[in-house]
């Protein structure tokens, strides 16, 4: 990646030549009588070299800034109110699911579990004696009916039993009902016991613990123990510009873009270039653009083996695998910054047939790979394919001014600030 110093004497350079080149345009605007005498009259042309612009298939790379996230993050909470008796995992180290992280004193709760059980226990013999009773004034009822039939009781003694009866058969389906509130409670007091032991919800990697032994722990405060943290796999998220994706779309109708079709490879790289963790794919996004900074949230997964990669990591996320297919490409050493923006110098022909500089102002996209090391940029507009674009010996050139053909382009080009593939605007 180019230096700060290397970054700043290539925009120096760029805008002397800028000023060179507006100097030129203002001496060239002088008639052909003005300048015969001057001192440069008899000075050969400036020596340059030129590379014809061509159609290519090139490939596509666009680079965002990301952060690295888990692909899942678990917040470890008690569920029960209770002291905690003992950490039983090493802080930062991979645990897995169900492994034990904390035990809380479980006395108390295994009071509760005591105390639930006997409320069933007694649930039950109250069933028991309800349904003594309610079998009495059953057959009671039955002995009265016989004996109204026969006169030999008065009505009101009947009905009375029969009272009596349903009243003990709705007691022992409260006695029932209560039996399975028992039995519930015990099975909340059971599970709280089992709450004691708290384990790992996934597989991950632990954090610090926020609770240490002899710490009350409130079920209704502040619960959280520690936090999981899955990192394999892997996921990395990065906003990209509507007006870019907009942008992407318009060029893929127009077939000046072709997108893969297994979809964009995402590699992601650190601050000094290099490649961190595997390649990774994207497998999510936003179906919603920010209303605050118009820009489209997407995410990757890679495979991150050993959980080497961190969370919380920024990085510089390269998307992969787009392609164009008849796309104009010059070095990157022959773009110019001019007054108005991005231009190049262009060996045209005058009216005398002279060999002459053109300044071309020109529209461009991404950054690519060319031959080498060296970087070329997409032109948009302001070219033609078959233009001989001049890439060497501008620091010489006078818009206007006749310039002769020395050897071919090197390969090499001279030394600049070594940027990477990057989306432009």
């Amino acid at each position: 990646m180019a230096t700060f110093a290397q970054t700043s004497s290539l925009l120096n350079v760029r805008n002397a030549l800028a000023v060179m080149l507006m100097i030129g345009l203002v001496a060239c605007s002088k008639s052909p009588k003005e300048g015969a005498g001057g001192p440069m009259a008899h000075m050969p042309p400036p020596e340059v070299a030129v590379t014809e612009v061509r159609q290519a298939k090139v490939p596509v790379s666009y680079e965002y800034i990301g952060q690295t996230l888990g692909s899942r993050e678990v917040e470890v909470r008690a569920r029960v109110t209770g002291h905690v008796e003992k950490r039983l995992y090493d802080e930062g180290k991979l645990v897995q699911a169900g492994q034990p992280l904390f035990q809380l004193d479980a006395r108390p709760l295994a009071l509760a579990v005591g105390s639930a059980k006997a409320a069933v226990v007694t649930a039950e013999a109250d069933i028991a004696r309800a349904e003594a009773s309610a079998a009495q004034a059953a057959r009671e009822r039955e002995r009265m009916a016989t004996l109204a039939e026969a006169h030999a009781i008065s009505r009101k003694e009947a009905d009375d039993a029969s009272s009596s009866a349903q009243i003990t058969s709705a007691e022992t389906q409260a006695a029932k009902a209560r039996l399975e509130q028992a039995r519930a409670q015990l099975k909340e007091a059971q599970l709280n016991m089992e709450y004691a032991s708290i384990t790992a919800p996934i597989n991950g990697v632990a954090g610090r613990a926020l609770r240490q032994e002899g710490s009350l722990v409130n079920v209704n405060g502040d619960s959280l123990l520690t936090t999981l943290v899955q990192l394999d796999p892997l996921y990395v998220t990065f906003n990209v510009a509507d007006a870019e994706r907009q942008r992407m779309e318009r060029e893929i109708a127009e077939g000046q873009l072709v997108l893969p079709k297994e979809g964009f490879k995402v590699r992601l790289l650190q601050r000094d270039g290099s490649q961190l963790g595997s390649i990774g794919h994207i497998n999510f996004v936003s179906p919603t653009v920010s209303s605050q900074t118009g820009t489209l949230e997407m995410r990757a997964a890679m495979a991150n083996p050993g959980s080497a990669i961190k969370s919380g990591l920024f990085v510089r996320v390269m998307l992969e695998g787009a392609e164009r297919p008849n796309a104009l490409t010059v070095p990157q050493r022959a773009v110019l910054e001019g007054p108005k923006g991005k231009m190049v110098m262009v060996a045209v022909r005058n009216k005398q047939g002279a060999l002459t500089a053109e300044p071309r102002p020109i529209e461009v996209g991404e950054w690519v790979a060319g031959p080498g090391e060296e970087k070329m940029w997409v032109v948009r507009s302001g070219l033609q394919a078959g233009d001989q674009v001049i890439t060497e010996g501008l620091m010489k050139l006078r818009p206007g001014v006749p310039i002769s053909l020395g050897k071919p382009a090197s390969q090499t080009p001279e030394p600049a600030a070594k940027p990477s593939a990057a989306s432009a605007s």
